[in-house]
């Protein structure tokens, strides 16, 4: 069984936790640096506001653990705010982790008033519904990353290595085959 951490100082994790749970992982919260030490199989952050996000795990010293954790190789998925946590460049914007090598526009798909639904093709996976909520844009793809679904011509979910990211909300479709993937990666 996976041990997932799920960053949870903000943001959609309870929604994860619910999903990769019913897919028979163990999940914890981190809220702390000390939540790290339970040892984590893989990561997962959440949606969320990216900008809280990034000081709050700055303060607590979260994010400076985690980056040496993505760094070393353990699998992690980011969704919408987590892509933008994970992003080497963040148009207008902080990098936090900066171990993800695609830029990102945040909020390109407008506020939250703008949020909509889509579906498109997942690799490997197959149609799957796409849900996004002040969704990032990947505008550039760095050599090694791997689009893995596009919507309109647009990456909006990708993977490199050991981290997978996508710029819209599997955790609120219902559909459990994103994460499945993701706990494949683990495995």
């Amino acid at each position: 069984m996976s041990r997932i951490g799920v960053l949870a100082v903000q943001g959609a994790f309870r929604e994860h936790i619910d999903v990769l749970t019913d897919l028979g992982a163990e999940c914890f919260e981190i809220r702390k640096t000390a939540d790290l030490e339970k040892g984590a199989d893989a990561l997962v952050i959440p949606g969320g506001e990216s900008t809280v996000m990034g000081k709050l795990t700055r303060d607590l010293g979260i994010l400076p653990v985690m980056g040496e954790m993505v760094r070393s190789g353990t699998p992690v998925m980011g969704t919408c705010a987590g892509l933008i946590l994970l992003a080497e460049e963040v148009e207008g914007g902080d990098v936090h982790l900066g171990t993800l090598p695609v830029a990102v526009r945040r909020n390109a798909y407008g506020r939250q008033l703008g949020s909509f639904s889509a579906e498109g093709e997942f690799a490997g996976v197959g149609r799957v519904p796409l849900e996004f909520i002040r969704a990032p844009m990947i505008t550039r793809v760095g050599e090694g990353v791997d689009v893995l679904c596009e919507l309109d011509g647009v990456p909006v979910a990708v993977r490199y290595g050991n981290q997978l990211a996508m710029s819209f909300h599997p955790e609120l479709t219902g559909d459990l085959r994103v994460h499945r993937y993701f706990l494949d990666m683990v495995r």
